[in-house]
């Protein structure tokens, strides 16, 4: 897979200043060798659009599907009933029945995170939203409704929302521009096109770097985001780790900064889906560089740190998803700077979840084909 021309023009006009301040574009991408050491395992069928993956111990992993439902896959099979109580969501488009994660201290309390695409506030339209429950009995219960993303619109794409909690137990969630880019993402009156940051409980932490600001939403960490759809804590650092779409090129990996502007729509490594310019600025005083940028787009979705020393050649190293071109990506770290990447499982289907089994192994969400577990060839 080579960068088009028209990409590669754009790629060589950037100024070897823009090229300093960032990490590298995507170069050509070719195969990792270390994948021929491995294969997908499937684990289990029946989850259409596996959007969110947690376990809850060693035997029960729970998954959000994004038409609605949640799924308990048991000792290697789905469980056939349906997990009760959810909340009523907009499965449309992009929206649905989102993330999902557990409290830090999900042995002694049992709650669980949930983000999705609901109709939560007095706005006609939906926004995302943030809830927590219990989980007994295949049913969540006492649940509490943490976050509302304002204004509602009726616009079905750019919900987010990934979900991550730091070393510090503050919950971290992602809104997208809910296609508004010329309105939201670069003004603090608008919940859309950010990164928030609440406590476990709901409330918000008087840390929060806009907390004061007059007009500004005091859950905002960050601001100048189009779509995340990828957010994992760094496991040495600490640091929360964000990649999103961006329009056709321009997907980005970004350190996330109390405070920071990541910049869009202002400036951009990427254009219109038509082909037309959205800026001419790749760079601009105090908003921030992307960490890893992507041209062509790869559809992004997914990200996971590498931890475990079942996977040697991978571990202390970054897996993102590719919608677009199906298949894994590994990402490639020096510590906390991004040095290249390669593909793994070409052609394994749309990557949309990552996560990792107490034991170490990494399990894999793949759009209309289920959850797979990645395994050592026989």
């Amino acid at each position: 897979m080579k960068l088009s021309l028209f990409s590669s023009l754009i790629v060589a006009t950037i100024s070897l200043t823009n090229l300093q301040a960032c990490a590298q574009p995507q170069q050509a991408i070719a195969l990792d060798t270390s994948a021929n050491k491995y294969q997908l395992e499937l684990v289990s069928e029946g989850i259409q659009i596996p959007w969110g993956m947690v376990w809850l111990n060693e035997r029960e992993l729970l998954v959000t599907d994004r038409s609605g439902e949640l799924r308990m896959i048991r000792d290697g099979k789905l469980v056939e009933q349906v997990i009760q109580g959810t909340p009523k969501v907009h499965a449309q488009g992009q929206g649905g029945l989102l993330d999902i994660e557990l409290d830090p201290n999900f042995a002694e309390n049992g709650w669980i995170y949930i983000s999705y695409s609901g109709y939560e506030g007095e706005d006609e339209g939906y926004n995302t939203s943030i809830m927590r429950a219990r989980l007994k009995d295949m049913k969540l219960i006492d649940q509490q409704l943490l976050f509302n993303g304002e204004p509602n619109t009726t616009t079905t794409h750019h919900f987010g929302s990934r979900i991550e909690f730091d070393k510090d137990g503050y919950l971290y969630f992602s809104i997208g521009d809910r296609g508004n880019r010329d309105l939201h993402p670069q003004s603090l009156e608008y919940d859309a096109g950010k990164i928030h940051r609440i406590n476990a409980d709901g409330s918000i932490p008087e840390s929060n770097p806009f907390y004061n600001q007059a007009g500004a939403r005091k859950s905002i960490y960050s601001y100048g985001h189009r779509n995340p759809q990828g957010m994992a804590m760094h496991p040495k650092s600490g640091a929360i780790w964000s990649h999103e779409h961006g329009p056709r090129g321009g997907d980005e990996i970004n350190i996330i900064k109390s405070g920071a502007n990541y910049g869009w729509p202002e400036i951009t490594y990427g254009i219109n889906y038509i082909g037309t310019k959205i800026t001419d600025e790749t760079s601009r005083k105090g908003m921030e560089q992307p960490d890893w940028y992507w041209v062509p787009s790869i559809a992004p979705s997914g990200m996971e740190f590498v931890t475990s020393d079942k996977y040697p050649q991978w571990q202390g190293h970054l897996v993102v998803g590719s919608m677009k071109f199906a298949h894994l990506v590994l990402v490639k770290l020096d510590g906390s700077k991004v040095t290249g990447h390669s593909k793994l499982f070409e052609g394994a289907g749309r990557v949309r979840s990552i996560t990792t089994h107490p034991n170490g192994d990494l399990y894999l969400g793949i759009d209309g084909m289920g959850i797979y577990r990645i395994v050592p060839k026989a």
